[in-house]
């Protein structure tokens, strides 16, 4: 059934790259690679190719949201419950390291990265909705439309290029990773400042 339904949205072309998209984020086991159906839409239609990234980024955002917020209101007896003594180790390395988690799979394309478990994280520990967007937005559209500016340039060889360079391209998205925690956690320091600033009684 899920090969019929993939087959019928990828005639729609980056509308149903959209729909694929927001299955796929949430966590609907798909047939055929997301980043691939974008990559054959993108080299049958060039003019669309951009187009195309822009609805799957909103697609995948829509679904990692859906994910998140159900996580995070409390929708947990669908995922496996962890063992006795993890949740605190897993929380203090999740609160240390935050969405950094969230951004190096959601960028990179091929590594089998599990996103799903850190989204799902990130909705538990009520991680902050603005700050989840942002990083799903950046990772995506850095992502797909990069992948549909190669397949506009490769055509069919896209797919090839990812794969001969998937480290290269797991070490930079590693490197945007700790840049973005580092701003993450300067940004943090510094509202934290502000409000104790701004608190009733704090000496000046």
């Amino acid at each position: 059934m899920l090969h019929t339904l993939s087959d019928a949205l990828i005639r729609f072309g980056p509308v149903g790259v959209f729909f694929l998209a927001v299955l796929d984020s949430c966590g609907v086991p798909m047939p055929a690679a997301m980043d691939l159906l974008l990559m054959f839409v993108a080299y049958k239609s060039p003019d669309r190719a951009y187009f195309t990234a822009a609805m799957a980024t909103i697609g995948s955002l829509g679904g990692n949201l859906t994910l998140f917020f159900a996580a995070r209101h409390g929708v947990r007896r669908f995922f496996k419950a962890p063992a006795p003594g993890k949740p605190g180790k897993f929380r203090a390395w999740f609160d240390r390291y935050g969405l950094v988690t969230v951004f190096i799979p959601t960028l990179v394309p091929i590594l089998p990265l599990p996103l799903k478990v850190f989204v799902v994280s990130a909705g538990v520990m009520r991680t902050p909705v603005a700050q989840f967007v942002g990083v799903i937005v950046v990772a995506r559209v850095i992502r797909y439309f990069g992948e549909a500016y190669l397949a506009t340039r490769l055509g069919l060889g896209a797919q090839e290029y990812l794969r001969r360079n998937a480290w290269t391209l797991a070490a930079v998205a590693v490197g945007l990773a700790l840049a973005m925690g580092l701003l993450l956690r300067l940004a943090e320091r510094r509202r934290s400042a502000a409000r104790a600033t701004d608190t009733p009684g704090t000496p000046a």
